[in-house]
């Protein structure tokens, strides 16, 4: 009898064997050039924090599925491609961020002519 073998492509790109419920790499786990450094990682539950929001505003105000916001905070899977971008602009002007996807623009002109915190005059 032939044992069919079942794979398994992971979110980081990794393929794994699935044997008898364990996950076993196909390949030597080694530095991948292309990952990113823990430290180069949004963290998202500071973000939301920060910010004063709850699960379910922080995903309404990104247009994201709460169960996103989930999966990042608990390390399940991470932001990539547009998304982290928009998670690093927020760790640097999250009111300018949410007013603009807001589509509040008289807040966005306030904020954008308001002088940057430690800008010389």
């Amino acid at each position: 009898m032939t044992q069919v073998q079942r794979l398994r492509l992971k979110a980081d790109g990794r393929i794994v064997e699935l044997r008898d419920g364990h996950e076993f790499p196909l390949a030597p786990i080694g530095p991948d050039p292309i990952a990113h450094t823990p430290a180069a990682e949004p963290k998202v539950r500071e973000l939301r924090l920060r910010a004063g929001l709850t699960q379910t505003e922080f995903a309404a105000r990104l247009g994201v599925p709460v169960e996103t916001i989930r999966n990042w905070e608990q390390g399940k899977r991470s932001p990539r491609g547009p998304a982290r971008a928009l998670l690093t602009v927020i760790a640097h002007t999250p009111d300018l961020v949410f007013a603009a996807l807001a589509g509040r623009r008289e807040e966005i002109s306030k904020l954008v002519a308001a002088p940057a915190i430690g800008s010389e005059c």
